[in-house]
């Protein structure tokens, strides 16, 4: 009984400490990383390249601002607001062009960040916007000739790209995220109709009623066009086409039950949370290698950035993986992006999803820092 209370004490000891040294890491990475991106800003306030979208800029500004040291009316934070807001449409929407609900998402989200009142109208705006693009009987843009048919339909609840753009759990990721950071609440009926197409893009054939949903718990890219995995799909035994599912999208799916209200005894919450656990890394994008080795690095910033504000959304401090190893997700995560840190403080990734910009993977990095530290 002495021997067993040793060893837990000193288990715990450890675990504090190693905990204290990845606290240690995490300021002086964020500093460094937020140095960075000071000297990449442009001359017009923005923070993104000729062919880069908004949300670019909206990533860095958020990534500031959710620092005590830093706040909207820094001027060159004001200059980065007021360039962002530049592209916001009579309709609500803030984007250039196209990618119409990822800029307006991560757009509310920098704008949410600031904490600042005289944004709130914008805010409001643009979450109306995103409201209306939701695939729902209100869908904005559809010709006269389709409609939703409500929650049957398997489109139903989802975002895409823009209107009429095919939903896809990526876009509905960073909507969620919006309308959470824009404070509304859970009983929304956004988030609500949004709990449908959530259902649907999960491997859980007892809540899923698409024909490729099989029984990991993971989540795939759209169960839309009759389902798609950027992890690919295989066949089971007896010759029914299946979809594998992967982490950013699971910990996106998951995620996004926790937003819209769902408790940890949901079964589709508990299954998910089983995924994650089984399938615990930082190294790769889960799941992802099963189609092809390269593609194992793909999105891995994203995935960090989406894998950190889920689990902070969840609320458990440790992850035991298939061999009963405990995992402290945040101590865990700060080290790997530590190691990660270039020597003038930026990030890169994978060409794949525009990562192989370093401004992009400096603004996911600092913020799932930011997630893991708290």
């Amino acid at each position: 009984m002495i021997y067993r209370t040793i060893v837990t004490i000193t288990l715990l000891m450890l675990s504090m400490s190693s905990s204290a040294q990845a606290a240690d890491k995490a300021q002086p990475t964020i500093d460094k990383a937020l140095n960075y991106l000071k000297t990449q800003q442009k001359s017009d306030g923005s923070w993104q390249g000729p062919n880069d979208p908004p949300a670019v800029t909206a990533l860095v500004l958020r990534a500031f601002v959710r620092e005590g040291n830093y706040s909207a009316n820094d001027p060159f934070l004001k200059n980065g607001y007021a360039k962002l807001l530049s592209y916001q449409m009579e309709e609500g929407g803030i984007y250039k062009d196209m990618l119409s609900v990822y800029n307006t998402a991560i757009a509310v989200s920098a704008l949410s960040a600031a904490n600042d009142p005289a944004f709130r109208p914008r805010i409001d705006k643009a979450v109306d916007y995103l409201k209306s693009l939701q695939w729902s009987d209100t869908i904005a843009g559809l010709p006269k000739n389709e409609t939703v048919a409500g929650p049957t339909d398997v489109r139903f609840g989802g975002w895409g790209y823009g209107k009429k753009g095919r939903p896809d759990g990526s876009n509905l990721n960073l909507a969620m995220d919006a309308l959470h950071d824009a404070g509304l609440k859970p009983t929304d009926k956004a988030f609500q109709n949004a709990v449908a197409f959530v259902t649907r893009m999960q491997n859980s054939s007892e809540t899923n009623d698409q024909p490729w949903a099989g029984n990991d718990g993971g989540f795939v890219y759209t169960p839309a066009s009759g389902g798609e995995s950027f992890a690919g799909e295989y066949q089971a035994p007896g010759g029914q086409r299946m979809l594998r599912s992967y982490g950013s999208m699971t910990y996106s799916g998951f995620k996004s039950m926790i937003y819209a209200g769902l408790t940890k005894d949901d079964p589709r919450v508990k299954a998910a949370f089983n995924w994650i656990s089984r399938n615990w890394t930082l190294d790769e994008n889960p799941g992802m290698k099963l189609n092809d080795p390269k593609t194992a690095q793909y999105g891995m910033y994203y995935y960090y950035y989406t894998l950190s504000r889920a689990l902070n959304a969840y609320g458990q401090p440790t992850i035991i993986d298939p061999q009963g190893k405990s995992h402290d997700w945040r101590t865990e995560l700060i080290d790997k992006l530590a190691s990660l840190q270039r020597p003038d403080g930026s990030f890169i990734g994978d060409k794949r999803w525009m990562e192989d910009n370093p401004v992009l993977a400096t603004a996911y990095a600092v913020q799932s820092i930011q997630e893991a530290r708290k």
